[in-house]
């Protein structure tokens, strides 16, 4: 089942961005070898919202703009109760898993490194959370979010199954 909970507009949005993994890229021509620069970069106002983009670039600031860039065009609206997520969610992408569960009130962002910058971006303050397999930060980046973006909270539930908000949490 697709959720869309895509962001319209990010006009009225103040987005903070992070830098990920930079990485130094070559490309071998008959000149010799050509670098460039790679950045993923993620986005979020720390309060639901966040984004991820990639950048290529000569030049490492560059590539940095274009990822936060990339980034703004890719917005999703993840739900986040009394700082934490509302239910646990196992998500992989590529060689990439993930496992993220809600936490109690000052447990913090138990999370690697990023994972923990795209679960700061979307500003959950507390959740556990565990990397299995890969450590592709490119992999790790959006098998996050694909956790993110498959957590529902009870007005989603309540929604989907047209029935009233009472009725979802007597069963």
């Amino acid at each position: 089942m697709a959720i869309n909970n895509r962001v319209k507009s990010t006009n009225d949005i103040e987005l903070k961005d992070r830098l990920v993994a930079i990485n130094r890229v070559t490309k071998v021509t008959k000149g010799g070898r050509a670098f460039s620069f790679s950045a993923i970069v993620v986005v979020g106002n720390e309060n639901g919202i966040i984004g991820w983009g990639l950048g290529k670039a000569g030049e490492v600031t560059a590539a940095i703009a274009k990822g936060t860039e990339a980034a703004k065009k890719n917005l999703i609206k993840v739900p986040v109760y009394k700082g934490t997520i509302p239910h646990e969610q196992l998500a992989h992408f590529g060689g990439a898993e993930v496992y993220i569960q809600p936490a109690s009130q000052g447990t913090g962002v138990v999370a690697g490194g990023a994972m923990r910058a795209v679960l700061e971006s979307a500003g959950v303050k507390d959740v556990l959370a565990k990397s299995k397999g890969s450590s592709n930060p490119h992999n790790l980046v959006k098998a996050t979010f694909k956790a993110l973006s498959e957590l529902r909270d009870a007005y989603m539930v309540a929604q989907n199954r047209n029935v009233s908000l009472e009725k979802v949490f007597k069963g």
